[in-house]
């Protein structure tokens, strides 16, 4: 995390703010001690439609093996 004193934050605010857009995080500093901090605000998730979720697992097929004999079969078949 880059630091930058008070005074200099003042003088360049804007480049900071370019700069916690692309993703940096930059600690304001008075006298030496951090007092603030200037993060990227957290995106937005999307919602998840769940309506299309069910559609998309409802259309795949079940597998034929469980996991533990599949995870078996494909170790065994390494081997050799």
């Amino acid at each position: 995390m880059k630091s930058v004193a008070l005074a200099e934050a003042k003088a360049q605010l804007s480049a900071l703010v370019d700069q916690v857009e692309a993703g940096h995080s930059i600690c304001i500093t008075r006298h030496g001690k951090p007092v603030a901090e200037i993060r990227p605000i957290a995106k937005v998730r999307a919602p998840i439609d769940f309506d299309a979720l069910k559609q998309m697992t409802d259309s795949m097929t079940f597998q034929e093996e469980d996991g533990g004999t599949f995870m078996r079969r494909i170790r065994d078949e390494a081997r050799y």
